[in-house]
């Protein structure tokens, strides 16, 4: 397989990813789409690993895949608390919690 055709589904999933981010109102979509960001990030480091003949970009990829765990957790936790307060996951409603 060649270099630019995992640089190419990166690019792909990097872009569905932004889009969903910046377009969608439940957070819930907006966490996976930050999920997109980060498993295209992946799929560079380990690509551009292979073609360099190094085990780097898999580890950092490891610690990416560590670091989005973490962020799952903490942003669930975040929208079930909007949830409990608004009985709705919609993020344009997230400014009017403020004290």
């Amino acid at each position: 397989m060649l270099l630019n055709e995992f640089l190419i589904l990166a690019a792909f999933l990097f872009c569905t990813g932004v889009y969903g981010a910046l377009a969608r109102r439940n957070a819930v979509l907006v966490l996976m789409s930050i999920e997109l960001i980060l498993n295209a990030v992946n799929i560079n480091l380990v690509a551009f690993g292979a073609f360099k003949h190094n085990v780097a970009g898999q580890v950092f990829a490891l610690f990416v895949i560590a670091i989005a765990a973490a962020e799952v957790g903490v942003g669930l936790a975040i929208v079930l608390l909007i949830y409990r307060n608004r009985r709705s996951i919609d993020i344009t409603q997230v400014d009017l919690m403020k004290g």
